[in-house]
Formats: C-alpha cells, sequence, structure tokens
C-alpha cells in the first residue's frame, strides 16, 4: 500500500465509528491506534529477545530497563508477551488485555496514551461494541519501518491531525505547518552553515517551542541526514495540544531522540526547559491567538525579572501574542562565545507593523533590530496554511550574522513564487515548489538586491532605516482676540499654553535630523509650532509590502476616452437593434 493511500486506509475506520461517535471525536480514537500499530511493528523483530532478557534479569534481582532498551535497539520496549495480532485471538477479554499490553510499555509510551486519554475511548468503544473490530482494523495495518519509512509515516501523521484537525475546527495553523514551508525554513536555517555541518560526527542541537506532532524538527533532521549522515542534531520541543504532543513524542521515539527533550506544556507560562540553550530553532506559532490565560504569569515574569527573564523588552497587546514566542526564542540563544544561533519563525503581518512608538509591539521590534538580530523577511504567498489565508512571512533571527549582514536586514517577497495545489485542502490551495524554495534560498544566501520581471523580490536595508521618532506638536492656546494665551504656574509660566486640540504628532526617520525636518515639514505650514522634546518617542516598523509596491502610472486620458466610447458606441448599437 502506498503511503499517499495510507491515511485514508486507515481514516476509514471513521465508516465503524459513525453514529457512536461525532465527527470531531474520531481522531481520538484514530491516531493513538495508529500509533499503537506503529510501536507495535517496530518492537516486533526484536520482541522474543526483549522477553528473554527482561526474564533472566528480573530472576537476577536486576533493574531490567537499561538491558531491554538495548535489546529492542529503540528507545522504549514492551514486556507483555501480547502484542496487536494475540490481541485478536481473544475477543471477550480485548478491553482488559489492551490495557494491559499498553501498560507493558516503557514509561515514555505509557505517557503517550495517557496524554491521547486513550483509555477513556476504549472504555466508549467497549461500551459501543466496537472495540474488537477497531483493533482488527488496525491489527491487519502493516507499520513496519521496512514497509513505512519514518519519513513516510511522518507524512502520514501529518494528514491524519490535518484532518482531524479541519473537522475538529481546531484554532487556525494551531498543529502543523505544511511541509514545504518548514523545507524553505530549514534551508534558511542552514545555508551558511553548510561547511560547518558537512564535517563528520558534528553534534547540533534544534528546538521547536510550539512542536506540534513534530513536522519542523522531522524535517530539519531529514535535511541533515541527506547532507550529512555522520551528522547528529539532537531534539528538543514543547508542546500544549495534549493530542499533538503524543503524536510528536511518539515520532521522536520511533526516531531514535531522547523523549524526555519533548515537554508537554505551554511554553509561555512554563518553560519546559528553562536555562537551556540551542544551536537552531523552529517555530509557528498560532496567529494572532490572544494570551489572556497566562497574562499573569507573563506580566510578572516581565516586571519581576526584566531583561534577566524571556519578557524584558516588552509585551504586545493581549490579543497577539505572536511576538511572546519570538522574545522566548531569543532568549534561548547560544551565547555568540559558544558559537551563537540561528532561529527561523513563521508570524503574520501584525508584527511587522501593530503599535505605535512606545509600545509592547514597536519595543520587541526595536530590541530586535538594535541589537542586529534579524537577518531576513521572507514574505509567503496567501493561501499557504491549511486553516487560514492570510499573508505569512518568515522571520530569520541570529547572533552570529556573517560580516555582510551585519548592521542590515534582507527582505525577500516571494508572495509571487507559488503553484496551484491540484486539490485544495482546506484554505490552503498555493504551494512552494522545489523550483521556488531554491530561488527564495539563493536570494537569501547571495545576499544581494534582485528583480524579477522589472519588479523588486529582494531589498537590503540598514537596521536604522526602520527606526523614527514620535514628536510631538504643539500649537499655542488662542484667546478670542487671537491673542496667545501663557501659562501662569508651573514649567510653562510666562511660555505658550499649548491647545492640545492643535496638537499632532510626526514621524521623523531615525536617520535625519529632527529639526531640519521641523523646519522643512512643519514650519511652513504652522510658523507658530513648537516641540514637546519630553513626549518625544523611538519606533521601528517594517512596513514589508510598501518596500515592494511599484508605482503603475495611470492610462493616458485618450486612451480611456476611446475605450469609454466603444463600450458607448456598442450599448447604443445594441438599443438600436432591440427597437427594430
Amino acid at each position: 500500500m502506498s503511503n499517499q493511500s495510507l491515511p485514508s486506509f486507515i481514516w476509514s475506520v471513521a465508516d465503524l465509528l459513525r453514529g457512536d461517535f461525532k465527527q470531531s471525536e474520531y481522531g481520538k480514537v484514530i491516531l493513538p491506534f495508529t500509533v499503537l500499530r506503529r510501536l507495535d511493528c517496530v518492537l516486533a523483530p526484536t520482541k522474543a529477545a526483549v522477553l528473554k532478557e527482561h526474564d533472566v534479569k528480573t530472576k537476577a534481582g536486576l533493574n531490567p530497563e537499561p538491558f531491554l532498551l538495548r535489546k529492542s535497539g529503540q528507545g522504549f520496549f514492551n514486556t507483555s508477551q501480547l502484542d496487536m495480532k494475540k490481541l485478536m485471538g481473544d475477543q471477550d477479554h480485548i478491553g482488559s488485555n489492551l490495557f494491559t499490553y499498553i501498560q507493558a510499555f516503557s514509561p515514555a509510551v505509557r505517557d503517550i496514551f495517557e496524554r491521547f486519554d486513550f483509555f477513556t475511548q476504549v472504555e466508549r468503544l467497549t461500551k459501543n461494541g466496537l472495540l474488537y473490530q477497531i483493533a482488527e482494523k488496525f491489527a491487519n495495518i502493516d507499520l513496519h519501518p521496512d514497509t513505512v519509512s519514518n519519513a513516510e509515516m511522518g507524512l502520514v501523521f501529518e494528514e491524519l491531525i490535518r484532518k482531524f484537525s479541519e473537522i475538529s475546527n481546531e484554532t487556525a495553523g494551531e498543529h502543523f505547518t505544511p511541509r514545504e514551508v518548514i523545507r524553505l525554513m530549514v534551508n534558511l536555517l542552514f545555508i551558511e552553515d553548510d561547511e560547518v555541518l558537512s564535517k563528520p560526527g558534528v553534534v547540533r542541537t534544534i528546538y521547536d517551542p510550539t512542536a506540534g506532532t513534530g513536522g519542523m524538527l522531522s524535517i530539519a533532521g531529514e535535511y541533515l541526514d541527506e547532507h550529512n549522515p555522520e551528522a547528529r542534531l539532537t531534539m528538543f520541543g514543547q508542546e500544549l495540544n495534549d493530542e499533538s504532543y503524543a503524536i510528536c513524542k511518539a515520532d521522536m521515539l520511533i526516531k531514535g531522540q531522547n523523549v524526555a527533550n519533548i515537554i508537554a506544556g505551554n511554553t509561555l507560562s512554563d518553560d519546559g526547559l528553562p536555562h537551556k540553550k540551542f544551536d537552531y530553532m523552529l517555530s509557528n506559532p498560532p496567529f494572532g491567538v490572544e494570551w489572556k490565560k497566562v497574562e499573569k504569569e507573563i506580566r510578572k515574569e516581565h516586571e519581576q525579572q526584566g531583561y534577566n527573564g524571556r519578557f524584558g523588552p516588552g509585551l504586545p497587546r493581549v490579543s497577539d501574542g505572536s511576538l511572546l514566542f519570538l522574545l522566548h526564542l531569543i532568549s534561548k540563544m547560544r551565547p555568540v562565545a559558544e558559537g551563537g544561533s540561528r532561529f527561523g519563525i513563521v508570524l503574520n503581518g501584525s508584527p511587522l507593523f501593530t503599535g505605535g512608538a512606545g509600545s509592547g509591539e514597536s519595543e520587541i521590534r526595536r530590541y530586535v533590530l538594535e541589537n542586529d538580530l534579524l537577518e531576513a523577511i521572507i514574505g509567503l504567498p496567501t493561501d499557504m496554511f491549511y486553516n487560514t489565508g492570510i499573508s505569512t512571512y518568515v522571520w530569520i533571527l541570529s547572533n552570529r550574522k556573517p560580516k555582510a549582514r551585519q548592521g542590515k536586514v534582507q527582505l525577500i517577497d516571494a508572495s509571487a513564487m507559488w503553484q496551484k495545489m491540484r486539490k485544495s485542502l482546506g484554505s490552503k490551495r498555493k504551494e512552494l515548489s522545489d523550483e521556488h524554495i531554491a530561488t527564495i534560498t539563493k536570494l537569501f544566501g547571495r545576499f544581494k538586491e534582485a528583480k524579477q520581471d522589472g519588479r523588486p523580490i529582494s531589498r537590503i536595508f540598514r537596521n536604522d532605516e526602520f527606526g523614527y521618532r514620535t514628536i510631538t506638536v504643539e500649537r499655542p492656546e488662542r484667546d478670542a482676540k487671537g491673542k496667545i494665551v501663557l501659562g501662569t504656574k508651573g514649567k510653562l509660566k510666562g511660555k505658550p499654553q499649548p491647545d492640545s486640540s492643535l496638537r499632532d504628532t510626526e514621524n521623523v526617520p531615525l536617520c535625519e535630523k529632527i529639526d531640519a525636518y521641523f523646519a522643512r515639514e512643519v514650519i511652513p505650514h504652522a510658523p507658530d509650532a513648537w516641540i514637546d522634546a519630553e513626549k518625544t518617542k523611538v519606533g521601528y516598523e517594517i512596513p514589508f509590502n510598501r518596500h515592494f509596491y511599484v508605482f503603475q502610472p495611470p492610462r493616458a486620458l485618450a486612451e480611456i476616452d476611446a475605450e469609454l466610447k466603444g463600450v458607448t458606441d456598442r450599448i447604443l448599437t445594441m438599443i438600436g437593434g432591440l427597437s427594430k
């Protein structure tokens, strides 16, 4: 069976569930059974040796766990005489035997099924007389690694979780990222380190604070394995959604990773890997999701720990926590003296420009740019994600920029680089081809300005070109006769009293002197105006689309007139025909 038809074959189990389970509950049965069958198949070749070793070591009074791990050749084992095929031999006791079988797995695997809340579903299946039929379906699927590779199994997981997410109406993009987007991000992450990563025996760490089902970690591992089979990428992650966490952990287990590095919980309120730093990081945090539930913990860390914590530079508005994940990743960067870090994060358009000077968003952008952490932003096409059609952007940050990039930011407009999918998947109608990924990777790697069909697609700016000062322009209050009102006390005593109704603000580019701007842009229109210097604030925004706008001159008036005349003549001809 091809890996394309495998997800639909597994999903056919839904036919058995229809009526007794809601559509949104199908995944709660199908996903854990898929994982169970996969682990069952993976352990099959060493099953007999593990059982024998368990018997020997237990009789000798030794802790059998390290020996069993060695015998299984995996990061997990099972000490039950049962397997899924044998479970089918005792239909009357399928429920209790299944429980016994799962409890015989090593602790890391048991945790997976607990996170799935699997036994609740087993009880429901038993009550509805469905457990044996469902278990039999899965027992007859061959998910052995010789039949379905780790990479193919990853695709199966992705397809199943996508289906589950769609019919459950989950928050947009919460569980997974399209594989071609991850491949692009991984390319951008590793391209500047190809020489280092090609050395024999190199070991690097990678982290995803919104790990989902583990897709980003898996594809990063595949990339490195293709380029250097002797390299080792140690994977770390944290995931809030229990089912996604369970799948991610199962996938990491099968790949031989240490699943203790995969943490459950909310990354923002409870960092599961405190004080840990990483070489590389990837993340696709949920778009536009509010952080009100964890506001108390985050504000406490911001106020009490400042820059010693994760959120020192500032806090974005509660309605969108995207930039909190950006700050979290910055806090996880390995110090430059220890080799530094690079990371990629997918964000919507809001973090580019939301919030004026002095706001939390602007202060976060200011911190990123003034500390020269931003390497590039790549604008992706719309309709790239399964559950949302909005514009998205990949930010690449590093604290070890190559010399040529220092003090600069590259913007790449890849919004026109897409091909239509043969079949839409939810909101996802477009995809990046291998050629598109290669083109974007080259644009990033060359670090040069470029055009395509006369339109800019790569531009380079100095960091300070995104900065500005917001100045407050005051004008005097005047009495009924038009005479300027002077202050009578305090610091305004004897000075013109500002009229709040005439107050205005101006944004002055950081690279321009305020006095020169004021003399040129304000004084000619308001000779009595002045600047309240105490209210001046520094702000940063990245108006991405503005930098790629190409002015299209309007058509000549004569051409428009001729076109209108042609339309009018056709209408008159049609009316004339009707009147005959």
